[in-house]
């Protein structure tokens, strides 16, 4: 059973606020939250949050997941209008940039890097050996 259903009959058997919890092996602040939250409810149960609900749901993220498996190097905008054509989310690339950040993926910037050419490769090799002295 419960705690909070087994403190609100311990409760109604005329136990004391002090003797629910060496019962029941829980803090005296828990078993006080419970019985204030039945006096004023009438339940126990945990009520729904409120707050703004999620705009991807989790087909969706499963869809993002395939698609990046598919493609990685895919733009959030480009996997954005992915989404709305297949799914019909309507969401943009902030929310998919988030979504992936939740996903622990990270985008990341190629580094930079010099086009070497052969010719450029002989002037590097011998500056190299000028400044190493080899």
């Amino acid at each position: 059973m419960q705690t909070a259903s087994i403190s609100i009959r311990e409760r109604l058997c005329d136990k004391s606020i002090h003797e629910i919890p060496l019962l029941l092996n829980i803090t005296q602040s828990t078993v006080s939250g419970i019985i204030t939250k039945w006096k004023q409810l009438g339940i126990t149960a945990t009520q729904p949050r409120t707050g703004r609900p999620r705009k991807m749901t989790e087909q969706g993220q499963r869809i993002l997941k395939r698609t990046l498996r598919r493609s990685h190097q895919l733009s959030a905008d480009s996997i954005a209008k992915h989404l709305q054509t297949s799914c019909g989310l309507q969401i943009s690339k902030t929310i998919v940039c988030r979504e992936l950040h939740g996903m622990s993926l990270h985008g990341q910037q190629a580094a930079s890097k010099p086009y070497i050419t052969k010719c450029n490769s002989k002037f590097r090799m011998q500056g190299f050996k000028a400044r190493t002295g080899l």
